[in-house]
């Protein structure tokens, strides 16, 4: 890559290549710091339930989110999405997103309104940058032990039942992927959940992670580990899916995003 003399920083030349890729770099580490926090923030106090929520992109900065937002009377809205593509311009794709949700989420009252006002919001950008978003959206309600749920062509959150230790896909909800059309509206649906149930919401990356033979992770070996670590806090429970990926793929390079999100039922109130 060429890289001209005449190119200039806050009024100052950058006076040859190693300098401007220092500047890149530095860049970079911001975005990444600035993604970090946006990503790693305060969970908040939820009612009911232990939530745990983390992130590895496969690159120094990514494109996969989640999100919480309270509710007040103890309920929490819960999001999880995936940006197209990887890096820098899915990171900043990223960015609009969680302010699409976090704007939605002053005024909708539901996750299905929550996605068709985010989708309204944002199908004009994304569609001129011919990208797209898929996303999950759901509210926990501490109060009736309900969660309800809507997707935006994302795939389904995985839930463990405690009592019968199965694992099952929540019903599916009709919903295309945010950037398609700019008037859809989502449906969404509710399930009763129980104590010590598990829901696991993911991106792609986690049952796609590949091992050094082009095999890979997929969703049996996902299940297989919920049930494995069910038992553990949410936060450890994370940790350990992770930690099995990376078993699994034996050290090759990751390839895409991994996100989940991981929501445990205490006591019932």
């Amino acid at each position: 890559m060429y890289f001209s003399e005449n190119i200039y920083l806050y009024g100052r030349p950058l006076a040859n290549k190693p300098d401007m890729e220092k500047w890149l770099e530095r860049e970079i580490q911001l975005a990444k710091n600035i993604q970090t926090k946006l990503l790693n923030g305060s969970v908040p106090d939820v009612k009911g339930a232990e939530v745990k929520g983390l992130s590895i992109p496969a690159r120094l900065i990514g494109g996969d989110y989640y999100d919480f937002y309270p509710l007040g009377n103890g309920k929490v809205r819960i999001v999880i999405g995936d940006v197209m593509g990887k890096g820098i311009p899915a990171a900043m794709l990223m960015i609009l997103t969680r302010g699409a949700f976090r704007s939605a989420s002053e005024s909708s009252k539901s996750p299905s309104q929550t996605l068709t006002a985010m989708n309204k919001a944002l199908c004009q950008d994304l569609r001129s940058l011919k990208s797209f978003v898929t996303l999950v959206c759901a509210d926990w309600d501490p109060h009736t032990n309900v969660l309800t749920y809507a997707s935006a062509g994302h795939m389904m959150p995985l839930l463990l039942k405690s009592k019968e230790r199965k694992v099952v896909e929540l019903p599916k909800t009709l919903g295309i992927m945010v950037g398609a059309f700019p008037e859809y509206v989502y449906e969404e649906k509710e399930i009763a959940l129980e104590t010590d149930d598990v829901v696991l919401f993911y991106t792609d990356g986690i049952i796609e992670a590949e091992n050094r033979k082009k095999e890979q992770f997929q969703r049996d070996r996902l299940i297989r580990a919920l049930l494995k670590y069910a038992s553990c806090p949410a936060h450890q429970a994370g940790q350990r899916v992770i930690e099995d990926i990376y078993t699994f793929t034996e050290g090759a390079m990751q390839k895409d995003d991994m996100t989940m999100v991981i929501v445990k039922i205490h006591q019932e109130t």
